[in-house]
Parts: C-alpha cells; structure tokens; sequence
C-alpha cells in the first residue's frame, strides 16, 4: 500500500515538473530533468500526507512537493561535485557533472533552486499569498546558513574528524543536512492550514535521522544496484558517521530507537495517518 501511495506522488509530482521546465531551453531543460527523475519522492510524499490531515487542496500540496523535490535534486548535484563530495554515481546513472560537465551541473542546480521558489510563489500553490510566504520563507531557513547548507559545511568538516567526532554533533549534522528539508516536508500541511504541530515537526525529526543512520548502514553493507551510488566510501575518507561512532549494529538499534520516536509522535495527530507510519517502517527496511 504504501510504495502504490509513493508511487502515485512520484508520478503527479514529475508531471507538474515536466510542465514547469517546458519552455526552457533543452541545454538546462535536460540536465534538469535528468537530475530529478529516479528519486524516491519521499520528501514529496511527506508534503501531501501532511496536507491530507489538514484537508488541504490535492493539487496545491502536490505543487509544495513538487518543490521540495525540486530543492533535493539540487542540493544532490551540488553535493556530487569534485569541490564537495566527487562522486561519479547517482540514482543509478552518471552524476550531472559527469553527463555533461561542471558547469553545466553548477548552473542546472541553480536552475532548480529557483523553480523551486517560482512554483511556491504561483497562485496556483494557494491563492492565499501569505500562505505562499510562509511557504517560502520557511523553506529558505531550512536550506540556507542555518539549515541545509550549513549542514554540508559539517559534513566536510566530518571527514577530518575533528569538530564531528561524537553522536550529538553527527546528529545535529544529519539534522542539518538531511533532517531539515525531511521536517519542512513534513510541515507543508500545518503551514498551508495556518495551523502549528510540533508533533508532525518531531516526527520528521526522527525520521530524518533514522534516514541517515540507514544510509550509514547501507553504505557498509548494502549494494550499489540497489542504492545507486557509491558504496564504502565514507570508511574510505575516513568521515565520522553513525556507523563509525556506533558501530553496526550499534547504528541499527539506534535507527530502531528513533523510529520508535517517530511513531509515537503520530499518536498526538488530529487525524489518524497509518501512510506516515508506513513511511516510518520504510525508511528503517529500506534496501535504496
């Protein structure tokens, strides 16, 4: 039930992708494309599960996914170049600067944080504008110095070992880097209903860690057909993740732990959301 769910998010969200880049030239409009096709969508699908539970428009929470997928994609170009992390693999397939160049990977990931704010800013996200300013001024806090991207300036510091060497600061790393985008994605519906839920927020809060901690794990002992990236490299860099802090089975427990976390924050829902909980079981099994 759950991956039929994903998959339909997946679907309308590239749909409305699709469209929005169809007056662009080819020379952005395919390494766009490419960039966000194959992703798993599970920040997209956290944005229309949350609007469900507020009775928010269909059609306007899939636009907010839409965006917040858009914004990942970037963030994984950018995070694949030789200046960050180098990586030559990506959802299975080449990574942007390998297809076609670093330039060319620099400028589509520009291309898609600002679509990303044109799609949030149209009327058709919600024809209320303050609704569309909430939407954009949170979602810039989540990505920018105090959130996402300061989150990857950790993670660089996380290869030396120096000021990333125990659990607190890889968790306020992961929460950084990938926990932020993973908590707005779960608060697209209380900010599209003007409504607050720190629940929804503390939820995705462990979500986003225990997504980290499984991709630890599978970085040692997953396999790269299914992951569609580069394995063992963490171990080879010598960076500093839950797996090297905890040790495997160590980081298992603790993904079992924080998912736990995560399922009781849904029992402080107004509404009842067994495809959030679903999700929660899906990130801790996950095998990509």
């Amino acid at each position: 039930m759950f991956l039929s769910v994903l998959s339909d998010t997946q679907e309308c969200v590239k749909t409305i992708f699709e469209d929005s880049i169809s007056s662009f030239d080819k020379r952005l409009s395919d390494p766009m494309l490419y960039a966000f096709s194959g992703g798993k969508c599970l920040r997209a699908f956290l944005a229309v599960e949350s609007a469900k539970i507020y009775n928010v428009p269909i059609n306007e929470a899939l636009r907010a996914a839409t965006a917040v997928e858009i914004i990942h994609a970037y963030s994984l170009i950018h995070d694949d170049l030789p200046c960050m992390d180098d990586d030559n693999l990506r959802r299975g397939k080449p990574t942007v600067h390998i297809q076609w160049d670093e330039a060319i990977a620099v400028l589509t990931g520009d291309a898609l944080q600002t679509l990303a704010f044109e799609i949030l800013s149209d009327v058709r996200t919600s024809k209320d504008p303050q609704v569309r300013l909430d939407l954009i001024s949170t979602l810039t806090e989540a990505i920018g110095a105090n959130g996402m991207v300061f989150g990857q300036v950790l993670d660089m510091d996380a290869e030396k070992m120096t000021t990333v060497n125990d659990l607190d600061s890889i968790s306020n790393l992961q929460g950084k880097k990938t926990g932020a985008l993973i908590e707005w994605s779960a608060q697209v519906g209380p900010v599209m209903a003007k409504e607050d839920n720190d629940s929804l927020k503390q939820y995705a809060h462990f979500l986003g860690l225990a997504f980290q901690v499984r991709d630890d794990i599978l970085d040692v002992e997953g396999g790269v057909d299914k992951v569609g990236k580069k394995l063992r490299k963490d171990k080879t860099s010598g960076k500093a993740t839950f797996v090297t802090l905890l040790g495997l089975e160590g980081a298992k427990e603790q993904a079992k732990q924080l998912i736990d976390q995560a399922i009781n924050e849904l029992e402080a829902l107004p509404v009842a959301s067994n495809n959030l909980k679903a999700a929660a079981q899906f990130v801790i099994s996950r095998d990509l």
